[in-house]
């Protein structure tokens, strides 16, 4: 799952960066959106913003979840007023987005988050694994 999460974080971001600042090819095929348009500069920054949390696995459930929602909102405000199907209205992009991340909300960040590394933990979220020898230390009092 941490490998998913980095690579749909990447493109997210990628989407976010080509808008704002104008790489990748820019928005729409080449330049920026500009600054505090509704809706297109607001969703640039949360994809940026989101998808870089989420590719670096931090907050990855809270990013992805607004994440989701913005491109709930792109799908169906913009696009599925076109036709009912993504494949008519060019909204397959925004579609896949939105339940990728979706998916991310409901398992997490998965390996290689870090998450991990500020709650103390190892792996996909998972409690660091101890020995018998360690759990019988920590369970047995010490008396003098």
């Amino acid at each position: 799952m941490g490998v998913f999460r980095i690579v749909v974080g990447l493109l997210f971001a990628c989407h976010g960066a080509a808008s704002l600042f104008g790489v990748l090819g820019g928005a729409m095929g080449g330049g920026t959106v500009p600054v505090g348009t509704w809706p297109g500069w607001y969703a640039a920054v949360i994809q940026l913003g989101a998808g870089g949390l989420v590719l670096l696995g931090l907050g990855t459930r809270s990013a992805a979840f607004l994440a989701s929602g913005s491109m709930a909102y792109a799908y169906f405000k913009v696009h599925q007023p076109e036709s009912l199907f993504p494949l008519q209205n060019g909204g397959e992009t925004a579609a896949l987005f939105a339940w990728a991340f979706v998916l991310l909300v409901f398992t997490g960040p998965g390996a290689l988050a870090l998450d991990g590394l500020f709650r103390g933990r190892v792996g996909a979220g998972a409690p660091e694994k101890r020995t018998g020898e360690e759990r019988e230390e920590q369970a047995t009092p010490v008396t003098a």
